[in-house]
């Protein structure tokens, strides 16, 4: 046979120069057998037979082998020149490596390293029978190894804190903890809580559902009082403000003519044409400067207002006519003005009538520790006619002197803080407030909280009706933007968004929650003992009320042998009278305890005394009062039983029932009848049977109580 062709030489003699390095790492050439001869060599184009059977199972066996797709290489003698290139390029032919012997041999690498694999590449150079076999025993293999999979040992679990105040929104919770507010609802109501993503949840619950998500809770307070904070006031940024005047004084003395007269105008006609909307309070420009009148019901909504700690006044007007001189109603005034710490300017009215007599109200108020000016006191008194409009102009001189030593200053740039004058439903707006501006500028669209209500200021108006943009200190303006209608005397707070008025008010309705559970606060004969060792109280106030003069004197004559060291017995109000709902708000704000003298109290009076937890006794010998209050000094008292009233029946008719007894047949009058409950039969005035309700009956059936206007039959 004939060598190959030049061209072929050539072409092949191309392919080895392309990459000699790869073939010499990678690819060893078998030492044995050697090369066959050039001369045994096929032609290109005549296809060989495949590798013999076992060489490929050998290959398949082995699962270390690289295989590397061998080229040709053709070997030339030493000495050979260079061969001619056919053309520019070596023409390229796809050369299975069926057609050629594999050279391809175990490779052996060192101690540690893992042995080679089959690449992807290698793996398509199988026939696919072949490699149809290959991927049934790795994925044998796999299913081996399948269930040593190597221990994972999780890694110990690390719970992350969060600060979390007594209460906090659903959607707050979620921010902290960074999980959908969705999934923090589903927890609560897998815990029975129905809750939405504004609702606020205790700290109890927030645990709950900190630990299913990993995270632990640490408590911190809630501090109102940081929240409410403000920066104190720059001196230079003080403005003078107007006075805040409160007229006060018996019924029928005059304060609403005074204020009519001031005002120059008839408030009563407008507001009986509707062209003025009483608010409470006024603003009265005068040439003099400005000031406002707080046109209060008596002194009832004064005293709620400082019950409440909110100081609202800066001068008491106090009104006393000059024909009837003082009445019960001015000394109450005389007591809550002095509780307040607020300077007093006397105008004595009705000087115009013929039986005006000034200086005998001088002598009276005197009395009470009011001193005139004239007379060496410190008191101005100023005679007036509100009708007349005498001596108008020298009582608001008075008020503007006084208001000047008093040195009267605001910061109108802070946010708005002022208090609720008094508060209403409006048809059209909703609930309303008059609320008078004490520091700062309220502002249409200010997020405020006031007890635990909140809300946005939706429209102001001032006391002429007129819708205004802007409150300064010392304005009254009605407020609209109130979910419901709050207290007189609550604080007016504006905040810096609605969040923080949210979170404010839902953290007093809980304080308020517990307050209601705790027991009373207020001093009572029963915790006095121990509030004196605990260095609480070291004053006792009282209101003193009797059916006589005498049997007041006699009891603060003996009262005043009772005062030591630790602690004073001070008698704020003494008066005749039956114990009424002013009494109850002067204790209230004053912690006061009320004793009675042969007087009780109204219904209304009781009821107010039980909401504001105010201790009110009540004695027919003088003697036990002395006792009682001592008792209570050495912490000896005994507690006292209290009766709650249910309700009230009367007896319409008897019925005799034998082997049951005598049934009375009743109709409820008022309140209720429960079944089980104390009882006392009333006739003529005098009580006949007191003892236990043992049944009680509608018709032929068993009830445990009857309410007002039924009919039932009671059996003692």
């Amino acid at each position: 046979t004939s060598l190959p062709s030049p061209k072929i030489e050539e072409q092949k003699e191309e392919k080895v120069s392309h990459e000699p390095e790869q073939i010499e790492e990678k690819v060893k050439l078998p030492a044995k057998p050697s090369p066959p001869p050039i001369a045994k060599l096929p032609k290109p184009k005549i296809k060989e037979p495949l590798a013999p059977k076992k060489q490929w199972d050998k290959i398949k066996e082995e699962p270390a082998l690289i295989i590397k797709k061998p080229e040709i290489i053709i070997p030339h003698e030493e000495g050979d020149g260079s061969l001619e290139a056919m053309g520019n390029k070596p023409r390229k032919k796809r050369v299975m490596v069926s057609e050629l012997e594999p050279t391809v041999e175990k490779i052996f690498r060192k101690k540690g390293r893992r042995e080679a694999k089959v690449t992807i590449s290698s793996f398509k150079a199988f026939p696919k029978k072949e490699r149809r076999a290959f991927k049934e025993k790795e994925e044998e293999k796999a299913a081996l190894t399948a269930g040593k999979k190597p221990e994972v040992v999780p890694p110990k679990a690390v719970k992350r804190k969060i600060k979390v105040a007594e209460l906090i929104t659903v959607g707050e919770l979620a921010k902290k903890m960074g999980v959908k507010a969705s999934a923090i609802i589903k927890k609560l109501w897998e815990l029975g809580l129905m809750v939405t993503i504004n609702q606020a949840i205790d700290i109890d619950a927030a645990q709950l559902v900190a630990e299913e998500f990993g995270y632990e809770i640490e408590k911190v307070s809630l501090d109102e009082e940081e929240l409410l904070e403000r920066p104190e006031d720059d001196a230079t940024k003080l403005r003078p403000r107007p006075p805040v005047i409160t007229v006060m004084g018996h019924v029928d003395h005059g304060k609403t003519k005074l204020l009519d007269a001031i005002r120059q105008t008839n408030v009563t006609a407008e507001e009986a044409g509707g062209i003025t909307q009483h608010i409470g309070a006024y603003h009265v420009n005068l040439p003099q400067g400005e000031i406002v009148f707080i046109d209060t019901p008596g002194h009832e909504a004064f005293t709620a207002m400082r019950a409440r700690g909110s100081q609202v006044t800066d001068i008491v007007v106090l009104v006393v006519a000059a024909n009837e001189g003082v009445q019960e109603q001015t000394i109450e005034a005389i007591n809550h003005a002095r509780e307040a710490k607020v300077p007093i300017i006397v105008a004595i009215n009705k000087i115009d009538l013929p039986d005006a007599n000034p200086e005998l109200v001088k002598r009276q108020l005197a009395e009470k520790g009011l001193i005139p000016e004239e007379w060496g006191g410190d008191t101005i008194f100023v005679e007036i006619s509100a009708k007349q409009k005498i001596n108008i102009d020298k009582l608001l001189e008075m008020i503007l002197l006084q208001a000047e030593i008093l040195e009267l200053k605001a910061n109108p740039e802070k946010l708005a803080r002022g208090v609720v004058i008094e508060s209403r439903l409006d048809k059209g707006q909703g609930p309303v407030a008059t609320v008078l501006i004490q520091e700062g500028t309220l502002k249409v669209g200010d997020p405020f909280v006031t007890g635990q209500i909140f809300g946005k200021v939706r429209a102001m108006l001032d006391d002429k009706g007129k819708r205004i943009k802007k409150a300064l200190p010392s304005y009254p303006v009605e407020v609209v933007g109130f979910p419901e209608t709050p207290h007189a005397g609550e604080l007016f707070v504006v905040v810096s968004d609605e969040r923080k008025a949210r979170m404010i008010a839902d953290y007093r309705k809980q304080k308020e929650r517990q307050l209601e559970l705790a027991q009373s606060t207020k001093v009572t004969l029963e915790n006095l003992y121990d509030k004196i060792k605990q260095e609480e109280v070291k004053e006792l106030k009282l209101i003193l009320k009797a059916d006589v003069h005498g049997s007041i004197e006699a009891i603060q004559e003996a009262l005043g042998g009772l005062n030591t060291k630790e602690i004073k017995l001070n008698t704020i109000h003494s008066a005749v009278g039956a114990i009424s709902e002013s009494d109850v708000m002067l204790a209230a704000a004053s912690n006061a305890i009320i004793i009675g003298f042969n007087v009780t109290p109204d219904q209304k009076a009781q009821n107010l005394a039980q909401v504001e937890k105010v201790e009110i006794r009540t004695y027919s010998i003088i003697y036990e009062i002395i006792e009682d209050i001592k008792k209570a000094m050495e912490g000896l008292l005994a507690p006292i039983q209290k009766e709650k009233f249910l309700g009230r029946a009367e007896v319409l008719q008897t019925f005799s029932i034998s082997k049951v007894g005598t049934v009375a047949g009743s109709k409820v009058l008022e309140g209720k009848v429960v079944r089980g409950a104390l009882a006392r039969l009333i006739r003529n005035g005098k009580v006949v049977y007191e003892g236990k309700i043992s049944s009680l009956r509608r018709f032929k059936d068993d009830v445990k109580e009857a309410l007002q206007g039924y009919e039932c039959g009671i059996m003692l």
